[in-house]
């Protein structure tokens, strides 16, 4: 079969020719890096990437295939929230005795267009010095002037509210548990009644609420103070998501309303709509923290964790100050707010992405955190949270005994 041509254009006049695989078209978003080695699956399902044309910088991609039969590709499979994917180089083998689909066949069916065989190191260098630009994938149109043209089209990231178009339409009870291993035993005791705010959140992230000794109701991101309330709820779960938070204006309004009626927990963007509903401010990062090793240090204790991260806004810390929440966690490469708590409002928040687990466990703790706020209407320290992390090393480091 001969090989298509693909080409990449950016706003700023910069053009890439490349090989399609994948589906093909013409797509346009925010173009953005991740230094992941590997979990390009977790990158594929997860909606927070909608409007984002995803670029590898590790070089070679796919060794290990996909398997649609895990719960969350499947949920992803044909309805794909990127815009496209971009990679130095397809492994020609796939190497894994799960997998279902290459991933060009997965992109096909996904409809999300790839391209491969550019220089992603000229690329990645490129936007780390000029960061926050859009651009078009196209294997039909490849007439560079016009690419340039439709890319400078393409409205900016800041200022775009994209969780409306990834949110569910209709609240349900979160159940399903299917295609993945038994979770770690924890003495959870009883279990708490828990409404999920879904700005575009995965299955992981919910099935980590259940493995805590949480039931989960899932609504969705348009959903009232009162329609929560009528769940009659032990917690709010607020999830991660797309866009920028400021857009969000009703959600916001709507945690504003909930705060200090019952305890939350907010991850991702749902961290930084809680802290917008606080009173504090979000930004813009220059370049987004997209990756699986980006090291975050717990304030209170002084403890370093490896973490997963995927976002392109920040909270401000003096704006959280002010608001009368304490940082327990920030980045340490450029000091941004990765955590934060508010004693008085029985709420948390944290940036990065508990249910990646690329520590391999370092940050699951923070489900465990949320049944302590449910259980005590206390959020909680950082010195807590520490604590908590170790108590589930633990329970891990048996777990892999007794399995020996």
């Amino acid at each position: 079969m001969p090989q298509q041509t693909c080409k990449l254009a950016l706003d700023d006049g910069l053009v890439f020719t490349g090989t399609a695989f994948g589906a093909t078209g013409t797509r346009e978003g925010e173009v953005v890096i991740n230094t992941a080695m590997l979990g390009y699956e977790g990158i594929l399902a997860d909606p927070a990437h909608a409007g984002q044309i995803v670029t590898m910088t590790y070089p070679q991609i796919g060794n290990v295939g996909v398997s649609a039969d895990d719960a969350d590709l499947a949920e992803s499979l044909g309805q794909c929230k990127l815009s496209g994917f971009i990679v130095r180089d397809v492994s020609p083998i796939v190497s894994n005795f799960r997998k279902t689909l290459s991933l060009d066949e997965f992109l096909q069916r996904a409809g999300v267009i790839g391209i491969t065989g550019i220089d992603t190191r000229a690329l990645a260098r490129h936007l780390r010095t000029r960061p926050g630009g859009n651009g078009v994938l196209s294997t039909d149109i490849l007439d560079d002037t016009e690419l340039v043209r439709l890319a400078q089209a393409v409205p900016p990231m800041a200022g775009r509210d994209l969780v409306s178009a990834v949110t569910p339409k209709e609240a349900c009870r979160f159940e399903d548990r299917a295609g993945r291993p038994a979770p770690l035993p924890r003495e959870t005791g009883r279990t708490f009644r828990v409404v999920a705010v879904d700005c575009g959140t995965k299955r992981s992230v919910l099935r980590n609420l259940v493995d805590a000794g949480c039931d989960v109701h899932v609504v969705p991101a348009s959903a009232s103070a009162e329609e929560i309330l009528a769940h009659n709820p032990e917690g709010v779960f607020v999830s991660n998501g797309p866009g920028d938070p400021a857009a969000v204006t009703a959600t916001v309004q709507t945690l504003r309303d909930l705060l200090g009626r019952v305890p939350m927990f907010g991850l991702g963007l749902g961290q930084l709509l809680l802290a917008l509903a606080m009173g504090g401010r979000t930004f813009a990062l220059p370049l987004g923290h997209r990756g699986g090793n980006l090291p975050v240090r717990n304030q209170g204790t002084g403890t370093v964790e490896i973490t997963s991260q995927d976002h392109g806004f920040a909270a401000d810390s003096a704006s959280l100050a002010a608001a009368g929440a304490t940082v327990t966690h920030v980045n340490l490469n450029d000091q941004t707010v990765e955590g934060f708590t508010h004693r008085d409002k029985a709420a948390f928040g944290v940036q990065y992405l508990p249910d990646a687990a690329p520590g391999p466990h370092d940050a699951t703790y923070f489900f465990d955190c949320f049944r302590a706020i449910m259980a005590t209407g206390q959020a909680p320290t950082a010195e807590s949270m520490h604590a908590a992390q170790e108590q589930l090393r633990i329970a891990h480091d048996e777990a892999n005994r007794s399995a020996r």
